[in-house]
C-alpha cells in the first residue's frame, strides 16, 4: 500500500454517503408525498360537506310581488331545509341585474340578525321604479329559487 487509504475504507465510505443521500431523498420525497395526500383529503372532504349542505337547502318563495303606489319590490322567502343560511351570503338577481340596495332586509321581523334559520322567513324590499318580470334567489351554498312577479 503505497500512499492513500486502503480500498475497503473508500468502498465502505462512499456507500454510507450513498446510503444517507437515498435517506434524504426518500424523506424529502415522503413529506412531499404525504402533504400533498393530505391537502387532496382535506380538498375532497370539503366538497364533500359543500354537496351535503346544498342536498339540505331549500328555499320557498312565498311572495314576489310589485307596490307600483310605493314603487317596491316585496320578496318573501322560508328556509325550508335543515341548513342555516347566512343572509349576508344571499343575493337577489331581479330581471338579471344584482341587486343590493334593500329598503327593508330582516328574517322573521328582526334586521339585526345575520343569521337565517330553517323555518324562518326572510324578507327582502327593493325600491324600484317599474315592475320587474322576475326575481331568483341565491343562497351561499349555491342553492337557488325563481319566481315569476
Amino acid at each position: 500500500m503505497t500512499g492513500g487509504f486502503p480500498l475497503g475504507f473508500s468502498v465502505s465510505g462512499s456507500a454510507a454517503i450513498i446510503f444517507v443521500g437515498l435517506f434524504l431523498a426518500f424523506s424529502t420525497a415522503y413529506t412531499a408525498s404525504a402533504n400533498g395526500f393530505e391537502r387532496v383529503s382535506d380538498a375532497t372532504a370539503a366538497v364533500d360537506d359543500q354537496t351535503l349542505e346544498r342536498q339540505n337547502t331549500a328555499l320557498n318563495v312565498t311572495t314576489a310581488t310589485y307596490d307600483a303606489g310605493n314603487e317596491t319590490l316585496i320578496v318573501d322567502v322560508v328556509n325550508e331545509g335543515s341548513t342555516s343560511l347566512s343572509v349576508n351570503a344571499t343575493d337577489l338577481v331581479v330581471d338579471n341585474t344584482y341587486r343590493t340596495d334593500f329598503a327593508v332586509r330582516s328574517v322573521d321581523g328582526d334586521n339585526s340578525t345575520s343569521l337565517w334559520l330553517p323555518g324562518e322567513r326572510l324578507h327582502l324590499e327593493v325600491s324600484m321604479s317599474t315592475q320587474p318580470t322576475r326575481i331568483k334567489i341565491v343562497t351561499g351554498p349555491g342553492v337557488a329559487a325563481t319566481e315569476v312577479v
